[in-house]
């Protein structure tokens, strides 16, 4: 009784703080949007939005408002729910309100950045969806291994043998071939990070950095050696898979040109997050691998043989991550170069605990992630008095807010990175 009562003081505590720090939040994002943002501008400034994305065959006519009033009332908005969050809270909706406050101010600084001039508001957006892609790919990657107890830091070595297996041999033969090549060369990734890890229970991230740098010295010497020579120029054309325009859907205004006219590996992502929550939290083969990241002792008391278990997840993951590699090459660039996957595995890593090790928070995390990283650039091409790099790194400071506990707890798998010894009889 007495723990419990300590408990919930504890609780109540940390209720408290939070809405304390989360309603100082608002205030500031709304001070922020009105003397930065609306008070940075002439009175008569306009911001235009274009609102047709590069290569629609649609147009759409382009937004064009007074700057200074809708900042000035988005500012005033964040006002009032940062006053009420102080005052009484959110509860349960903190987070919600906390995902609209970060869209007024996102919005808010976009206005701010074409006040006076324009921005083509649809292309920013088209190209965010396609930039989380393979970030959204790594990451069920990595819950794939991390919520069966597997460390997976080798996501990015996946990734880049993967990159180069499939420009090979669809270049030797077709697309759907050199797909499928490198999401077997992936597959046999994940299953080395499982013997080195599941059976030498070999430190999970040395294994994963072995593998990475492996992989890193491995593509980069062949692709000097053959592909990058004349002779051999045959091997790194593989060609890309073409834009699928969505009858119907793709003609909806704005909206359309946006989502449903991409090639097929933006509509697989979402298919497989699709796959993968319902897999993971509605099914029994999810409840077992799930148990086996959390508790593999009572797993596999209750008969889940929790070997096999961690093998097949980290396969698994491997062939999510080998099939994120086939992305650069045969959905983005349409050929092979060294180190072409830039980070994007460790990215997709930090999607993944932005996302509390749920699909759904991860593609939610990578459009995120994604939309700054386009956003870095357009605000280099617009002047903006923002450093680029400080925009790209403002998805890892989030990812740092999540993880020190302001936006909700995380819940990483108890049994996460600890080789499971079976208890002989």
């Amino acid at each position: 009784m007495e723990n419990n009562h300590s408990n919930n003081i504890v609780e109540k505590y940390l209720g408290k703080t939070r809405r304390i720090v989360m309603g100082a939040i608002f205030l500031a994002i709304a001070l922020l949007v009105y003397f930065v943002f609306a008070k940075g501008n002439s009175a008569d400034s306009l911001t235009t939005f274009n609102m047709t994305p590069g290569g629609s065959s649609s147009s759409y006519p382009d937004w064009v408002f007074p700057t200074n009033s809708y900042l000035s009332f988005l500012a005033g908005v964040c006002l009032i729910l940062g006053a009420y969050q102080l005052v009484r809270g959110f509860g349960k909706l903190t987070n919600a309100f906390l995902a609209l406050i970060a869209v007024i101010f996102i919005f808010s600084f976009l206005s701010w950045a074409a006040s006076g001039g324009s921005m083509n508001l649809a292309g920013l957006l088209r190209i965010t969806i396609i930039r989380a892609v393979p970030l959204t790919l790594g990451g069920l990657s990595g819950i794939l291994c991390e919520r069966a107890g597997i460390i997976n830091i080798a996501i990015e070595g996946m990734m880049l043998t993967a990159a180069f297996v499939s420009t090979v041999v669809a270049s030797l033969s077709n697309l759907w071939v050199g797909m499928l090549s490198g999401i077997l060369a992936g597959a046999l990734m994940g299953w080395i990070l499982g013997v080195l890890s599941i059976k030498y229970k070999v430190n999970q991230v040395i294994a994963g950095t072995v593998i990475n740098i492996f992989a890193t010295g491995l593509t980069s010497f062949l692709s000097q050696k053959f592909i990058q020579k004349t002779d051999y120029q045959f091997l790194n054309e593989p060609g890309m898979f073409p834009q699928i325009e969505v009858p119907v859907l793709s003609k909806i205004p704005f909206i359309g040109p946006i989502l449903f006219n991409h090639n097929i590996y933006i509509f697989l992502t979402i298919f497989l997050v699709i796959i993968l929550s319902i897999a993971l939290f509605h099914t029994r083969w999810g409840l077992r691998m799930r148990s086996v990241g959390e508790h593999p002792k009572a797993a596999d008391t209750l008969g889940i043989n929790v070997i096999k278990t961690r093998y097949i997840s980290v396969i698994l993951g491997g062939m999510m991550a080998g099939f994120a590699g086939t992305y650069f090459t045969l959905g983005s660039s349409g050929r092979f170069d060294e180190l072409l996957t830039a980070g994007r595995g460790f990215i997709g890593l930090a999607a993944m605990i932005f996302g509390n090790y749920n699909p759904v928070g991860t593609i939610g995390a990578s459009i995120l992630f994604g939309f700054f990283d386009a956003l870095a650039v357009r605000a280099s091409i617009l002047n903006v008095p923002v450093p680029s790099e400080f925009l790209g790194m403002t998805p890892y400071l989030v990812t740092m807010i999540v993880l020190a506990g302001l936006v909700g707890k995380g819940h990483a798998p108890a049994a996460e990175g600890t080789p499971y010894e079976k208890e002989s009889l």
